[in-house]
């Protein structure tokens, strides 16, 4: 089993205990590890969740779009020992797991599930092929967690 080193960071922003309340530190150490590939020795991330501002400025600064985000992705190093930032915008997150139907909690499991891929060059955006190989890996991945299948 892989070492796992976790930094976990609330910005302030409204509604923060809500956010914290669905995010215990064991939980999201939990959904990281499961995460992680076979080639993986080490992992350390850092998991921050912030407001909407922050999301924005972030996303505009290393994405260039004019918005939040849901989760954003800083990878630093690969197997065998992998480092990343990842930052996840709450109320995004919180809007859209509303609009899925999903207790919070279980977004963020998924969300972060995906940011880990992301920092292990999983990648969506490239092309369709790709997109539902990450898909169908992170479904099977949320699946061994106890989770459903985010994309049905």
């Amino acid at each position: 089993m892989p070492v796992l080193s976790l930094s976990l960071q609330f910005a302030r922003f409204d509604d923060a205990a809500a956010h914290r309340a669905a995010l215990p530190r064991h939980r999201v150490m939990r959904w990281l590890r499961g995460a992680l590939g076979n080639d993986v020795q080490t992992a350390e991330f850092t998991v921050r969740i912030v407001g909407a501002d922050e999301g924005r400025d972030l996303n505009h600064t290393f994405r260039g779009q004019d918005h939040a985000t849901n989760v954003l992705t800083f990878g630093y190093n690969q197997a065998p020992a992998l480092a990343a930032d990842l930052v996840l915008c709450a109320p995004v997150v919180a809007r859209e797991a509303a609009a899925l139907g999903k207790p919070l909690a279980h977004h963020y499991a998924h969300l972060l599930v995906h940011g880990a891929l992301h920092a292990q060059g999983w990648e969506h955006e490239t092309s369709s092929t790709d997109a539902d190989v990450m898909e169908a890996h992170e479904a099977a991945v949320l699946t061994s967690l106890g989770f459903g299948d985010p994309y049905r």
